[in-house]
C-alpha cells in the first residue's frame, strides 16, 4: 500500500514516531541482503504538547524533534512518519472485481458508502487483498485519512526542518514490524495491542492482513494518574512502578481494572470483525507493544480475561541490528516502545 508519498529508492530509511509522551526515531539500512537497524533514539515531549495524537503546540514538538535528530547524529532530512486516531478509517470492504487501475477510478465512490467523512476533505488509498482470485467480488482494504491530519503532520515536519517521504498509518507500520519479527502472527485472527501514553490502539489481523482498528482512551498515563491520585505517589515514583523499576502492591488492582478496559475493547473489536466477516474465526492470540506492554502483570491480566496467549512483541526478535544502535539504551527496556518507529523505518521503495 503506497499511502501518501514515495520513498524514492533511498538506501536508508528514518522512521519517526511522534508519540504523545515520547518521540521515537529508528534508522534502518536497506543496502544489504536484509534490513539492519543501525540507530534508535528517544526523547520525551513536554506534557500536553500532544494530546491523544493531536499536536497542541507545534513549536515545542518541532523543537523536541530537532533536538532528537541532533543528539542522535541523524542528518537525513527525509523521514517516514505515521498518523492515527479517530480521523483515520481502516476498513475491509468488498467491491466488483476489476483491475487496480480501474478500481482507482471508482474507489472514491465506493468509499462514500463506508467512510463517515466528507469525501472532499480526505486522502484515500486502498489495496486489493485477493488480486489473483477469480470471484465476481474482491476484498479491498480501504484507508481514509482526513486531509488536515496529513497536512498538519507535513507542516510539523517542515517546522522541524524535515520532509515526509511517506506518511503511513500507525496500525500498518506496527503490523509491518510484527510481520517481520513474529511471522506466526500472520495466521488466524490476531490482535496487536499498542498501549501508548494516552491511547491504546487495537489492531485486528486476519491471516496477516490488518482489517480493523480501534482506539481506546486508556494508556500509561491513566495507570500513572491512578497511583498519584489515589495512593499519593509522586510522578517519578509512579513512573518507576509502571515501568517495573520499583515494586508496589497497589499496582495490581489498577492493572486488573485498566486491563479489563483494554480487554473489553479487544473483545468488542474481535466480535465486530467476526460479525462483519463471514470468514473470520475466533481470536487466537494477542501481541502487546508500546510503553504499556512493560507494565508488570498487564499481559497476564489480558490473558486471563481474553483466554488466549498474550505475548510482548519485539521489533528486534528477528530484525538484524548493530550493537551500536543500543549503546545509549537497554534493548529490553526500550524495545516495546519501538514497534512503530521500526515498522516505519522498514518501509522502502518497492
Amino acid at each position: 500500500m503506497a499511502l501518501f508519498g514515495f520513498l524514492g529508492g533511498k538506501k536508508t530509511t528514518v522512521g519517526l514516531d511522534i508519540g504523545s509522551g515520547i518521540i521515537k526515531l529508528a534508522v534502518v539500512d536497506h543496502s544489504g541482503g536484509e534490513p539492519e537497524l543501525t540507530k534508535v533514539a528517544t526523547t520525551e515531549v513536554a506534557a500536553d504538547a500532544i494530546v491523544e495524537g493531536e499536536v497542541m503546540d507545534p513549536g515545542i514538538v518541532a523543537e523536541a524533534i530537532r533536538g532528537l535528530f541532533s543528539t542522535a547524529g541523524v542528518k537525513q532530512k527525509s523521514v517516514v512518519t505515521a498518523v492515527g486516531g479517530r480521523d483515520v478509517i481502516v476498513k475491509k470492504i468488498q467491491m466488483d472485481r476489476m483491475k487496480e487501475q480501474d478500481a482507482r477510478e471508482v474507489i472514491r465512490w465506493e468509499a462514500e458508502q463506508h467512510v463517515p467523512f466528507d469525501m472532499a476533505s480526505v486522502e484515500l488509498d486502498f489495496q486489493i487483498l485477493d488480486p489473483d482470485a477469480e470471484g465476481l467480488q474482491m476484498d479491498v482494504l480501504l484507508v481514509a485519512v482526513k486531509r488536515e491530519l496529513v497536512e498538519g503532520r507535513v507542516s510539523l515536519l517542515g517546522e522541524a526542518g524535515l520532509q515526509a517521504a511517506m506518511i503511513d498509518v500507525d496500525a500498518f507500520a506496527i503490523h509491518n514490524a510484527l510481520e517481520l519479527n513474529h511471522p506466526d502472527a500472520t495466521q488466524g485472527v490476531v490482535a496487536l495491542v499498542n498501549v501508548g501514553h494516552e491511547v491504546t490502539n487495537v489492531n485486528i489481523l486476519e491471516d496477516g492482513v490488518p482489517t480493523l482498528t480501534r482506539d481506546l482512551s486508556v494508556g500509561t498515563r491513566r495507570f500513572r494518574e491512578d497511583l498519584q491520585r489515589e495512593k499519593g505517589l509522586s510522578a517519578e515514583e509512579s513512573e518507576k512502578v509502571i515501568q517495573g523499576q520499583q515494586q508496589n502492591a497497589d499496582l495490581a488492582g489498577y492493572v486488573e481494572s485498566r486491563g479489563e478496559e483494554i480487554a473489553v475493547g479487544v473483545e468488542r473489536a474481535a466480535a465486530f470483525l467476526a460479525t462483519a466477516s463471514r470468514s473470520a474465526g475466533q481470536l487466537a492470540r494477542v501481541f502487546t507493544s508500546g510503553g504499556g506492554a512493560r507494565i508488570p502483570g498487564l499481559n497476564d491480566a489480558l490473558a486471563g480475561r481474553l483466554k488466549v496467549p498474550v505475548e510482548m512483541a519485539s521489533p528486534v526478535q528477528r530484525l538484524r541490528y548493530r550493537d551500536a544502535a543500543f549503546q545509549a539504551v537497554s534493548i529490553d527496556e526500550v524495545a516495546p516502545l519501538l514497534m512503530l518507529s521500526v515498522g516505519l523505518a522498514l518501509r522502502r521503495a518497492s
